[in-house]
């Protein structure tokens, strides 16, 4: 079933990541918290963190999440399953760059809510955090290009990885425009390659930024 967003976040009332994650390590009759990381801990209309416990973990980015959750992962999460316990992690943790729960990137809300932005980067410095000599695997296909906020929201995770020394890797072939692959199509074999995310971040600025005069003279 695909998910629509129809409630306002601003709405939800306290969406703070550390009230959140306080609220995910208490016990939950729903999925083994010893096991899942899932912050908010009940489905809602947005997502920080999904993924399983452990000492070395693959940090996966995609652009928002869709309707996966403790013990009823979707397609591109078992991929990122896969592929992290092939490439030799002994978990995932799946992050996004915006935290919206929406499963088509066209029903993503127009404006970047502040907010939401603010507490999920607060998630990925948590991550970061956690995690000794981080690896961050690029993983969001074309869909960056959905809204215009997404640049700077990544921009904003790439400084938090620098400051935690992260390294950004990416799975299979890239796009034309230099986009790193999304997991639901990867091969079964495929293997995390290094990538360098704030010379691609920065080219799909000047992209946007020349898109977005191009539409103004239009007007």
């Amino acid at each position: 079933m695909a998910h629509i967003p129809t409630v306002d976040i601003r709405q939800l009332g306290d969406i703070s990541f550390d009230r959140q994650l306080e609220l995910a390590r208490q016990p939950n009759r729903d999925y083994d918290v010893d096991r899942w990381l899932f912050v908010p801990n009940t489905y809602t209309e947005y997502r920080y963190i999904l993924g399983t416990r452990g000492e070395k973990p693959l940090i996966c980015v995609g652009i928002n999440p869709s309707t996966a959750r403790p013990g009823a992962l979707d397609p591109t999460l078992k991929s990122v399953e896969r592929i992290a316990r092939n490439s030799g992690f002994d978990s995932f943790i799946m992050f996004n760059v915006y935290a919206q729960r929406a499963t088509s990137p066209d029903d993503m809300e127009r404006t970047c809510n502040p907010e939401l932005h603010r507490e999920n980067m607060r998630a990925f410095a948590y991550i970061l955090s956690r995690t000794p000599d981080p690896v961050v695997w690029a993983a969001w296909g074309t869909i960056i290009e959905k809204r215009d906020y997404l640049w700077p929201c990544l921009r904003d995770m790439i400084a938090l990885g620098e400051a935690a020394g992260a390294r950004w890797v990416t799975c299979g072939k890239r796009s034309a425009a230099g986009h790193p692959h999304h997991p639901l199509y990867l091969r079964a074999d495929a293997v995390p390659e290094p990538f360098d995310v704030a010379a691609y971040a920065a080219a799909g600025e000047t992209r946007a930024a020349a898109a977005a005069r191009g539409r103004r003279r239009r007007i």
